[in-house]
Formats: C-alpha cells, structure tokens, sequence
C-alpha cells in the first residue's frame, strides 16, 4: 500500500447524507453528497428508517459519481474508510456493510473511524490553510452533536471536554424553528429570519452557563432549556393577545446559542493555554456564529480555523482523509471485526485496529 500519498475512498453514513470522498494524501480530489433531507422534511426531523433506505438507495450512485469526478478507478484506490460511529446505528450499518464489502471485493485494506475526529481531519483538506497545529480546540457543532474537544494529536491523542447532555444546536435550531413556524431544516430558516432582529431584544437563558455549574459542566452544553423558554415566551405572548415578533425571537434565541458556543470554547483556549480554535460541523454555516466566534476570539488572542463549508456538513471527504493521516502515520487497518457504534467515544480514532483487541 502507498503509504506516503495514499488514495482513499471514505464512505460516511451516519445519519442523513450519503458522503462519498476522495483524497490522494492531503489533496482532495471528490466530495460527492447525496442527501435525503426532502424526505426527512414532512417529518419535521431525521427518521431513522427513512434515512438508512436513502443510503442504500444512494451509495452505488453516489460512489461512481466521486470516482468520475476524482477521475480515478476502484481498481486504483489504496484503501476504503467507513465511518463507524457515532451516528444514528441503521444509518452507520448501511455505510459499514458497504465499506467492508468494497475492501474484501478490492483486496484492499480497511480503516473504520469517528465521526466527530473526521470533522476535524476535514480541515487538512483546505489547500489554501497552513498545516494545523497541535494542541488545538475544537468546537464541532452539528445536528446530531455539539463538542468540545483537546486535540493534541489527530491520529492519536483526542479529548472529549465536554459535550450537550440533552439537545444539540442543530436540533435546537429545527424544533424553534418549529415553534415559529419556519420550515425544516430549521439552521437555515432562523439564520434567515434573525437578520432583520433584534438579538438583543429577548433575553433567553444560556445552559449551563451559572457559577453553579461550572463544576460539573464547565464544557458541556445544554439547548433544550432554551428551546422551552422560547415556546414559553411565545406562549404567553399569544394568551396575552400580542403579535410573537418572529425576527425578534430568532434572533434572540440564535445569540443565546451563539454566545455559550463560543464562551465556552475561548474559556477552554484560556484554561488548556492553547491559542487556537478549529469550528466545524454543519451549523459552523450559521453567519452569526462565525461573526462572532471570529470577533471574540480575536481579542482573545486566540486563531480561529475554519474548513471550507462544503466540508463543514457530514461528508465522506473528511472520513478519507483521516484515514490517509492513519496511512501516512504507520497506523495497520482495522480488521473487520467491528460494526455501527452509535456512541463511539471520540477517544477511539479508528476502530479495530489490527494488533489492538476490538
């Protein structure tokens, strides 16, 4: 196996977009993303079900079109990387039965990787960005998943500094959104409604965020508190006979989140002494989140990463370059001793590694 450039194929299906990625090393050469939120849409929400039957729709389809577009083969590729975890467990099921049918059918060797440390590999991937350096903070905020982490070593060494322990941002932004009334996916609607608000019109609870909790929850995150005070505020506006302010409240309820993101990731700068922070995850397209995230952490002192976008979403481009800094790192495949972990901990970087116990 080339393991000084090698090219990987990344497969990530962990919850509602098929991602199928390419990478020759640290270049990228595909990032294919078929995804099934249409179908999720009348729902109000991911469907389980619904979304591994549009994996198994979308995968063939979807792998041909990121080979076509890399302009390369199958019979070309060095190694296959699967997202194993964490993620909703059909959705992961139907991407790691693919992976290992590829690798066995390839005779080619197999990486099986987190979820939440592809999201930080998907920044190698920025051409135009220096190489990333180490310890660095990392604040991954999705649908599915809001984290904070330590990263001293992408291949090696990552710690989970806290998490939500209820709503993540994500799925806090879709059921207000629902609350006003605003189609799903609800990032997109309330981000579009707030920019003519008063952010400061509302002042909305931000979790976790009391003296009292510092012991305990100093990096954790909690948004359903905030959802319900919305609904209540809303509420009592209607019973009164009142207008609900709609850009108001969106913009209200995004500084809320925004605020505690962002506090508690430039306090674990501060306390780790690390002056860098890397965003990702799907809400990091959230305008007011990056505003001020960038703002903030420069008078902090503190450099702020953030990859492209288009890699910022669940996509398998970022799975196939964690894979190849596996590759280029001396780290030995996985063994295919392994399935969909839902609550794969961070702490494992790859899973099933061959000469580990599984």
């Amino acid at each position: 196996m080339n393991r000084t450039d090698p090219l990987v194929l990344g497969i990530e299906t962990s919850c509602d977009e098929t991602g199928i990625g390419i990478v020759r090393g640290r270049t990228l050469l595909s990032n294919t993303i078929a995804s099934s939120m249409d179908e999720h849409a009348r729902f109000g929400g991911v469907v389980p079900e619904v979304a591994a039957r549009a994996h198994l729709e979308a995968l063939q389809p979807a792998i041909e079109s990121a080979l076509a577009e890399a302009r390369v083969s199958l019979a070309d590729v060095d190694a296959v990387a699967v997202t194993s975890g964490p993620g909703l467990a059909g959705a992961l099921m139907v991407g790691v039965g693919a992976a290992k049918a590829l690798a066995v059918a390839l005779e080619r060797p197999l990486y099986a990787v987190n979820h939440l440390v592809g999201h930080i590999a998907a920044d190698i991937l920025d051409a135009e960005a220096e190489p990333l350096e180490y310890p660095t903070v990392a604040l991954l905020v999705s649908g599915g998943h809001t984290s904070l982490l330590l990263v001293r070593d992408l291949t090696g060494d990552v710690e989970m500094l806290g998490e939500t322990v209820d709503d993540a941002a994500g799925e806090a932004f879709d059921k207000v959104a629902r609350i006003l009334g605003l189609p799903y996916p609800g990032g997109p609607e309330i981000d579009r409604a707030a920019a003519s608000g008063d952010p400061q019109a509302i002042r909305f609870p931000r979790g976790l965020s009391r003296a009292s909790d510092m012991a305990a929850h100093r990096y954790d995150f909690s948004f359903s508190g905030l959802k319900t005070a919305v609904a209540r505020w809303i509420e009592q506006r209607q019973a009164a006979g009142e207008p609900v302010p709609v850009a108001d409240v969106a913009a209200s309820f995004r500084e809320a989140v925004v605020d505690v993101l962002v506090t508690k990731a430039l306090d674990a700068c501060a306390r780790h002494d690390v002056p860098r922070l890397l965003l990702g995850g799907g809400v990091i397209a959230n305008r007011r989140l990056r505003e001020v995230a960038l703002a903030r952490a420069d008078a902090a002192g503190v450099t702020v990463r953030i990859p492209p976008l288009s890699l910022c979403t669940d996509n398998g481009a970022m799975i196939a370059a964690l894979a190849a800094e596996l590759i280029m790192s001396g780290r030995e495949p996985s063994t295919l001793a392994f399935g969909a972990d839902s609550t794969l901990p961070v702490t494992e970087i790859q899973v099933a590694a061959r000469g580990t116990t599984p």
